[in-house]
């Protein structure tokens, strides 16, 4: 029996992911800080594929420690596939943005994400059919004003990650790893990045896509042999496509 983790899984793409992944009867571990959330996704699933054996574990994975913690937890469990997801965003410019609040996006949005990818790549490179898939933004390619630190954030998942696939692939290892680019899609990314109770994605944001649908995308780039999937930021259509980034061989 074989598990696929989701961090971030309590709302948006993470909860529509794991939806989407237990439709292919895939186990899941489910990873966020909200327990409550995390329990109603686990019922949901429980009732539309009670097959499915789901884990829910709370943490906050922006606290660097815990996410040593949480992957020691998860010995047990034999791994498939490992979606880092979580993440957030911050709209400010530079020299106005919260510097606690860029700290624990630094925190999550690249140190957990490495740390996680790192200690799954060390364990799970040379098993088939692994694959990693880490979350970065359409952001992550281009910068977007007024959000230069999330997309810098975002830019170092997108490099890592192809960085990665280019490293394992030269290795000859049989697990992928993979980058996923959504555009603006309706989850509570908004609210979170605007610092907002409420944020209504019809009439303020001209072109977006539902968490549903960047999860069937999501479902897209995992049955490919690609690395990138990639929203367009002009046409809104979803691209699979292999690495963007120039790769440069070490000459040491």
């Amino acid at each position: 029996m074989k598990y696929t983790v989701i961090t971030g899984a309590s709302s948006g793409i993470g909860y529509e992911t794991a939806l989407a992944f237990a439709s292919r009867g895939k186990n899941l571990i489910l990873v966020a800080r909200r327990k409550e959330q995390l329990e109603q996704l686990k019922s949901e699933i429980a009732r539309s594929h009670p097959d499915v054996e789901v884990v829910i574990q709370t943490t906050d994975l922006s606290v660097i420690e815990n996410a040593y913690t949480f992957y020691e937890s998860l010995q047990g469990y034999p791994i498939e596939t490992w979606i880092n997801n979580a993440g957030f965003g911050n709209f400010a410019s530079v020299a106005e943005q919260d510097l606690n609040k860029i700290t624990t996006m630094l925190h999550l949005n690249i140190e957990a994400l490495t740390i996680l990818s790192s200690l799954f790549v060390r364990d799970y490179s040379t098993i088939e059919g692994t694959q990693l898939i880490n979350v970065s933004s359409g952001g992550g390619y281009t910068i977007v004003g007024n959000a230069i630190t999330y997309c810098a954030t975002k830019f170092y998942v997108s490099a890592f990650t192809e960085g990665l696939s280019h490293e394992l692939k030269s290795q000859g290892a049989p697990m992928q790893a993979k980058v996923l680019a959504p555009a603006a899609t309706e989850t509570e990314f908004a609210k979170r990045a605007f610092d907002v109770t409420d944020f209504e994605y019809h009439g303020a944001v001209r072109k977006f896509h539902t968490a549903k649908e960047m999860a069937g995308f999501m479902l897209d780039l995992y049955d490919s042999n690609h690395v990138v999937g990639l929203v367009n930021g002009v046409t809104y259509e979803f691209e699979l496509r292999d690495a963007v980034f120039n790769h440069v061989e070490s000459t040491r």
